[in-house]
This record gives structure tokens, sequence and C-alpha cells, in this order.
């Protein structure tokens, strides 16, 4: 095999890997995620991009305190993060995968 060869073999493999990866953050940007705090008191809806699309607070929470409510709107807005996280992860290993490159060595693209 010559080395013209393995280069276009190398640039086939790039332009695969851009597209699979423009796609899937294109895929991620629309799906959303949906978290809740305080037994359903605070509700997120997020994108997997990190965009947050809503922010629900239930009347009788408004009664409490702020410190209450900043806590409840936080630790829904971390869970959203987090199954935002997990959904993108999973995303971007579909899209690397068959470009044929070691283990670990994928995510780094």
């Amino acid at each position: 095999m010559n080395i013209n060869m393995l280069m276009q073999q190398a640039q086939r493999m790039q332009k695969d890997m851009e597209v699979n990866l423009k796609k899937a953050k294109e895929e991620l940007a629309q799906t959303e995620v949906h978290a809740e705090a305080g037994g359903g008191l605070v509700k997120v809806t997020m994108t997997c991009r990190h965009v947050v699309k809503r922010i629900e607070i239930s009347p009788d929470l408004l009664q409490d305190e702020a410190d209450m409510i900043e806590d409840l709107i936080a630790a829904a807005m971390n869970d959203a993060a987090r199954q935002a996280e997990v959904i993108s992860e999973e995303k971007m290993k579909a899209a690397n995968a068959g470009t044929g490159l070691p283990p670990g060595l994928s995510g780094l693209f």
C-alpha cells in the first residue's frame, strides 16, 4: 500500500467522522431532558447541548424562602445537566464508532 492511498483513506475517514459528529451535535441540540427536584415542585427542561428551554416552579413553592427555591432550582438544573451529559457521551461515542481508531483515542475528536 502506498502513501497516497493511505492519505486518501485517512481523508475519507476524517470527512466521515466530521459528518457523523456534526449530525450527532444537531441531534443533541434537538434532544431534551426533563428533570425535577423537591418531588416535582421544580421542573427543568434542557437540551443535550445545555440550553435551558423551561423552568417550572410550583406556586406552592413560592411561599417558601428564597434559599430553598434556589436550592431546588440548582438541584433540578444539575440533574438535567447530568442526564444531558450521559446522552451526549453515548451519541458522540456512536458517532465515532467505526472510525477504526483505537479505544480511547476516538474520544479526542
